[in-house]
This record gives structure tokens, sequence and C-alpha cells, in this order.
């Protein structure tokens, strides 16, 4: 087993991305460089970049650590395993992320490509999110990546309500599950 799979790295990282996420409140995401994040976090620069070896990837990790949090909340309320249980949940994943004053940063101003190309190149994301799709009985396979599209476009523009949230999510989930034969 290699050493940073070990709980004390898992520890070191949570300090750190908890650093970070101090510090992405605060200044936004542009705003504070990898020495600030290191010394926010108690630690050298030298163990920072042991963890994180450049800032895409602590930004990536951060992303993705939030991302399955989220993720993980709204599974444990979910509501039954249904195309419409997918919108509810989208929904929710919409309420919880924009209740998290940390995250903020992603969506506001010019950080929601960013959130998007972390959030699609992450392959625990994308298996995450098809094997709920799976579950709920909407097999597309475009559907994550769509899914996500809208999402972040939701959080950097966001709809009117929740209400015309929830037909533009309604529209995209229920429009690629499988329907009966007439």
């Amino acid at each position: 087993m290699s050493w940073l799979a070990t709980p004390h790295a898992t520890a070191a990282t949570d300090r750190i991305l908890d650093a970070a996420a101090g510090l992405f409140a605060a200044e936004g995401l542009g705003g504070p460089g990898m020495e600030e994040v290191a010394h926010a976090a108690g630690c050298s620069r030298a163990t920072l970049y042991r963890y994180f070896p450049n800032r895409a990837a602590l930004l990536g990790a951060f992303a993705e650590r939030e991302a399955i949090a989220v993720l993980d909340e709204v599974a444990a309320a979910r509501p039954g395993a249904s195309p419409e249980g997918v919108v509810i949940s989208a929904v929710a994943c919409l309420a919880a992320v924009r209740a998290r004053p940390h995250l903020m940063a992603w969506y506001a101003g010019d950080g929601g490509q960013e959130l998007l190309a972390v959030m699609a190149g992450s392959a625990r994301i994308q298996d995450y999110l098809r094997a709920g799709l799976r579950r709920s009985g909407v097999a597309d396979r475009a559907l994550p990546q769509l899914l996500l599209r809208l999402l972040v476009s939701l959080l950097v523009t966001p709809a009117a309500d929740e209400h015309e949230e929830h037909a533009l999510l309604e529209r995209l989930v229920l429009g690629a599950a499988p329907t009966a034969p007439l």
C-alpha cells in the first residue's frame, strides 16, 4: 500500500483541502496561491506539493471531494429510483451546492468553466452519476455529461426560480428516459 493511501495521508489531504476551502470562500478561485494554501493548512510548500503536484491537481481534488459530498448527501435523502427521482435529486444538488458558501467561488465569476472541466474530467464523478442514472432506469450514455453541463449552467446562470430549474431538468432527464411503446 502506498504511503499516500494511509489514514495519515487522508487526514493531511483533508486538512489541506479544508484550508483551500476557506481561502476560496474568502478570495475566490483565482485568489490563493499554493504558498498561501500551505500556510493556511499549517504545512510547508514541499508537503503541499507531495500531495498535490500543482494547483490544477489541488483544484481538481477539492472540486471532486465537494461534489461527492453533495452527491452522497442527496443520495441519502433520495426519493426512490425513478427518472423523476433523478430530477428531484438534481434540484436538491443545486440547493446543496448553493448552501455551501465555500463553493460559491466555483460558479460565481469565471469559475463555471473550470468547475465543468473538473467534473467532466473526474472518472469518479462520472461513474457515480452513471450508476445512479442506471438505477433510475435512465441509461442514456450522454446524460451524465449533459446533466453536469445543465447543473453547472444553472449554478452560473440560475433560472428564475426552482420551478423553472425543475422543468428544465425534467425535460432533459425524462426526455432521455425510456418510454413504454404506445
